[in-house]
Formats: C-alpha cells, structure tokens, sequence
C-alpha cells in the first residue's frame, strides 16, 4: 500500500534541507543522488521514492529556491494596488527578499545561483514567470494610458534592463547592498512611469533626439 501523499511531501522537504546542507559543505560542486542518500542516510532506491530522478531534484530545489519570490509576484499582481505602486511592490519585495537571504547565508546563496547557471533550463521558467506577471502589470498601466507606442513585450524588456540591478542576485556579490536601497528603486520605478508615460506616444513620433551608436 502506497504511503499517504503528506508523508511523501514531508519526505521531500526533509531531504531539501539535507540539499541545503550539502551545499553548504561543498559549494556548487555537482550532487549526485549517490551523494544525497548517503547524506540522507537512506539507500538510493529509497530515495527514488521521493524524486524519480535528478531532474525532479533540480526541479524540487528551483521551486524551493523561488518559493517566496513567486508569492510575491503573485500577490502583487493581484492586489488592488495603484498601478505605479504594484510595479514597486513587485520589484521591492523580492528586492528584499534577496537581500535576507544574502545577508543571512551569503555562501550558500551564491552557491545556489552557481547552481542555477549550471542549470539554467530547469530556472527558466521562473524567469520567464517573472515576465508573465510583469506583463500584467504593465497591461493594466496601458488601460491607464501609460506606455503608449511600445507593445507590453517591448514595455517588459525596457522596464527589465531599468531594474535589473535589483532583480538580479548576482549584483549583490558585485557592488553589495550600500549602493542599492529600495528608496532608489522608489526613483527608478517613477522613472519608468515618467520616461515610459503617457507621453511616450509623441515622443515616439517626433523621433528621439539621441544618437544611436553603432
């Protein structure tokens, strides 16, 4: 008889922390699922029980690891928010979540983005995701009349490449969190809204006065 769903879930958390562990001890260096039921002190076939495969693993970590991000996204997005401060929200509160785990264990958090490089396609959908919910903030600020002339793909990238500074963990082991702060991001989002505004239909149309370099 097949054991009760809870305790398999129960299982999987359990073995997460014996990941985290791991990673502790050893860094971005590859883990096998060898290596995780000797960790674990279970045989590898007890440990297929919760994962069928490494993939499943990976995949278990990445969901893991972008938990509390994705809720936030979430719960921003859904919020009743003005449109200018949901963009903020959006960005700040896992700004702020980086920041925690980057201050409370910044070994294991760049081991995890090493991870997460050498493993990018079982991330990408976070990213992606991360566009999804962004979008439907940058459609609601087009119902309000913002971003006219850009389709939400070209509103999306260009508001990504402002923030990405706050969006990318990476950045945090490069400049540290001194120069970074969310007052300043506060700034950057009015920026996008200002720059990107309701305006930005006739600027379009008069042409941009700044030279593009080739």
């Amino acid at each position: 008889m097949a054991r009760p769903h809870t305790d398999i879930e129960a299982g999987r958390i359990a073995l997460l922390e014996v990941v985290d562990d791991l990673v502790r001890k050893r860094g971005s260096a590859d883990i096998s699922m060898t290596d995780l039921a000797a960790a674990a002190g279970m045989s590898p076939s007890n440990l297929y029980r919760f994962f069928d495969n490494k993939e499943a693993l990976l995949e278990a970590v990445a969901e893991r690891f972008f938990a509390e991000k994705v809720g936030i996204m979430v719960e921003v997005a859904e919020s009743d928010l003005p449109v200018r401060d949901k963009m903020y929200q959006f960005f700040a509160r896992r700004y702020l979540a980086i920041v925690e785990q980057y201050e409370a264990e910044p070994d294991l958090l760049k081991s995890y983005l090493e991870i997460g490089h050498q493993y990018f396609e079982v991330v990408r959908g976070y990213v992606d995701l991360g566009d999804h919910y962004l979008s439907i903030i940058v459609a609601e600020a087009m119902e309000q009349g913002y971003f006219e002339g850009l389709s939400i793909d070209e509103a999306v990238s260009l508001i990504n490449q402002m923030v990405q500074c706050y969006t990318s963990p990476d950045i945090l082991f490069r400049v540290g969190t001194t120069k970074l702060s969310v007052a300043k991001l506060a700034m950057i989002v009015d920026a996008v809204f200002l720059g990107l505004g309701k305006k930005m239909a006739a600027h379009s149309a008069a042409g941009s006065h700044i030279k593009i370099v080739s």
